[in-house]
C-alpha cells in the first residue's frame, strides 16, 4: 500500500470513528444545543432590544441622553479606563514573574490571582467598606485628610480592579510558560536589557493573548454589579454605573429607560464579542503560520 493510500484510508477511518453515532443522536445533540442557546441566550438578548424600543425610537434616545444616564455611562467608562490599564500592568508583571522565574511562594501567588473567581463580589464590596468606610480601619484617617473612597469613584475603581485582575494574568501565564525562557535568555546574552527583551522578544509572542485578556477584563469591568453596588452607595447621578442605573430605573417602573440603558450594555457586550472573535481568528492564523514555518 502506498503512503498516499495509507494516509487516505487512515483519514477515512478517523472520520468514521468521529461520526460513528447514529443520525438521530447527532441531530438530537445539535437540537439541544441550539434550543438551549435560543431559549437562554438569544431570546433574552432580543427581549432587551424589543422592550427598549417598545415606546419608540424617540423615547429610546431620550432615555440615553438623560443626565443621570449620561453620568452613569461616563462613570462606567472612567472606572474601566482606570481599572483595565492597572490590571494590564499587574497581569503582565505577574505572568512574567510566574513564567520566567522560580521563587518561593509562586504557587501562593497563582492561588491569589484566582481568588476573585471564588469570592462573591458582594463580599469584596463589604471588605472594602470594612477597610475604607467611615467606621473602617482607615476611616478616621481618611476623614481627617478629607479623602473619600467609599461612595466615590476610588471605591468603584478598587472594586472593579479586584474582580477583574485575574483576566489578563490568566491569559498570559500559560502562554508564557509554553514559550519557555530560551528566547529571552538568548536576547540577554546578546546584550539586550530587560526592557528591550520584553519589547522585542516577549511582547510579539504574547500580543494576541494580551489583547484577549484586556478585552475580557474591560467587559467585566463595565458590567460589574455586585462589588460596585456595595461600595458606590447607589447615589443617583453621582455614583451609579450603568448596571446600577438599570436596576434603579427598573425598580422605579421606568421600564423603557431601564431597557434602553441595558441595551447599550448589551451592545457593548456584542462589540466585545466581535473583537474577541477577531482576536481568536488572528491567534489561530498566527499559530498556523508558526506551525507551517516550523515544519518547513
Amino acid at each position: 500500500m502506498s503512503t498516499a493510500t495509507w494516509v487516505t484510508e487512515s483519514t477515512r477511518f478517523e472520520r468514521n470513528i468521529a461520526t460513528s453515532e447514529s443520525a438521530w443522536v447527532k441531530w438530537s445533540i445539535i437540537g439541544i444545543a441550539v434550543s438551549f442557546f435560543t431559549l437562554f441566550l438569544l431570546m433574552p438578548l432580543l427581549a432587551v432590544f424589543v422592550e427598549a424600543l417598545r415606546k419608540g425610537v424617540g423615547v429610546y434616545f431620550a432615555s440615553l441622553v438623560d443626565a443621570d444616564a449620561l453620568h452613569s455611562i461616563q462613570l462606567t467608562l472612567i472606572a474601566a479606563a482606570i481599572a483595565v490599564p492597572l490590571n494590564l500592568v499587574f497581569g503582565v508583571a505577574a505572568a512574567w514573574a510566574i513564567a520566567k522565574f522560580d521563587f518561593r511562594g509562586k504557587q501562593l501567588l497563582i492561588t491569589l490571582i484566582d481568588l476573585p473567581f471564588s469570592v462573591s463580589p458582594v463580599i469584596v464590596g463589604l471588605c472594602y467598606v470594612l477597610v475604607f468606610g467611615a467606621n473602617g480601619w482607615f476611616g478616621a484617617w481618611l476623614i481627617e485628610h478629607d479623602l473619600k473612597v467609599i461612595f466615590a469613584l476610588p471605591g468603584i475603581v478598587l472594586a472593579s480592579i479586584f474582580v477583574t485582575f485575574p483576566f489578563v494574568a490568566r491569559e498570559l501565564i500559560p502562554l508564557m510558560q509554553a514559550q519557555g525562557r530560551e528566547e529571552e535568555e538568548a536576547a540577554i546574552v546578546l546584550g539586550a536589557n530587560g526592557w528591550q527583551t520584553f519589547w522585542h522578544v516577549t511582547l510579539p509572542n504574547i500580543k494576541w493573548g494580551l489583547l484577549y485578556g484586556v478585552i475580557l477584563c474591560n467587559a467585566r469591568a463595565m458590567g460589574e454589579f455586585g462589588a460596585v453596588s456595595v461600595v458606590s452607595g447607589k447615589i443617583r447621578g453621582q455614583t451609579n454605573t450603568m448596571p446600577l442605573h438599570v436596576e434603579i430605573l427598573y425598580n422605579e417602573y421606568q421600564f423603557a429607560a431601564a431597557f434602553a440603558v441595558a441595551s447599550l450594555l448589551a451592545l457593548l457586550a456584542l462589540v466585545t464579542l466581535v473583537i474577541k472573535t477577531w482576536v481568536e481568528h488572528r491567534v489561530e492564523q498566527a499559530m498556523k503560520q508558526s506551525t507551517e514555518g516550523a515544519s518547513s
